[in-house]
């Protein structure tokens, strides 16, 4: 079966979208804000656990993960703020009661909030409709904001999933954002929804966990990305998402890394910074999109 629910669109062939205040490398900074409960086994790891246990406590992989948590969210709340740089917090909501210190700077560093569940385990069918709610009711009444994005824990969805986030009051879901450069339509049997480019490209889970790379690969990558989408520029906007993870990039041999990743596309004179919410509001403006909702509507 082909997509069933994002039609093809041959991206050489779609009308041009007008890039936003007239710059087309659009930048989309993603921090990703997850707890890992202690009493619990720990899904990513950072050390295989000998003799093939699943120790709980898990003491390494935990206090890797709450090392984030104390030391490397204030260094990437503080990289980003001395930028002026307003981040995506895509967050579990039970970060809001188990670390309220974090919770509140970002609240104060005025960063969008995204739903990310309620803790970092996949939903399954018979909760998800449950953690969709109570998070994003949890995120609502804490942040004061609509709270209009969502990625679920670990990128998992049921086939009912997006119907969900829609009837929650979710705009745009970046679960599928790995499809396109750019936003595209979703259908929902509630609706049509936007789904916001993500990456796995330049997710640092996936550069650092996953590949095991050296701290500056992530930035190279993103260097690269930027020329190969430069000959694209020249006649349409693109999205560029950057993940970080607290306990990934929030890492001082990492960190510092995150700030030359942001002066490299501060200083190119066709970048802009925006969130979720705003590359939605954007997309969803221009005549492409209604011309392209209308077609699936």
């Amino acid at each position: 079966m082909v997509n069933p629910r994002i039609p093809f669109q041959y991206a050489p062939n779609r009308d041009p979208l007008p890039p936003p205040n007239g710059k087309p490398l659009i930048v989309q900074i993603v921090v990703a804000v997850e707890i890992f409960h202690y009493d619990q086994a720990i899904p990513r790891k950072i050390m295989t656990n000998p003799h093939g246990l699943s120790p709980v406590p898990d003491l390494i992989n935990y206090t890797w993960m709450e090392y984030g948590m104390r030391c490397g969210i204030p260094r990437l709340i503080r990289t980003l703020k001395e930028r002026g740089v307003r981040a995506v917090a895509c967050m579990n909501s039970d970060v809001i009661d188990a670390y309220p210190e974090v919770a509140d700077e970002i609240l104060e560093a005025g960063w969008e909030f995204q739903g990310h569940g309620k803790f970092q385990s996949s939903m399954t069918e018979e909760n998800e409709e449950e953690i969709i709610n109570v998070s994003l009711e949890r995120m609502r009444s804490f942040s004061g904001q609509p709270v209009r994005g969502w990625i679920g824990p670990a990128l998992k969805e049921s086939t009912k999933t997006p119907e969900l986030l829609k009837a929650a009051g979710i705009d745009y879901i970046s679960d599928w954002g790995v499809i396109d450069d750019l936003p595209v339509w979703m259908k929902t049997d509630e609706g049509p929804v936007v789904v916001v480019p993500y990456t796995a490209e330049l997710n640092d889970a996936v550069v650092y966990h996953v590949g095991q790379h050296g701290p500056d690969e992530q930035y190279n990558r993103m260097r690269d990305m930027v020329a190969g989408l430069e000959p694209e520029l020249v006649s349409a906007p693109r999205v560029l998402s950057m993940s970080y993870h607290h306990y990934l990039m929030g890492q001082a041999h990492r960190a510092h890394w995150v700030g030359r990743m942001l002066d490299y596309l501060l200083e190119r004179p066709d970048s802009i910074f925006m969130p979720g919410e705003e590359i939605c509001d954007w997309f969803t403006g221009t005549e492409t999109a209604q011309k392209e909702l209308a077609a699936i509507s």
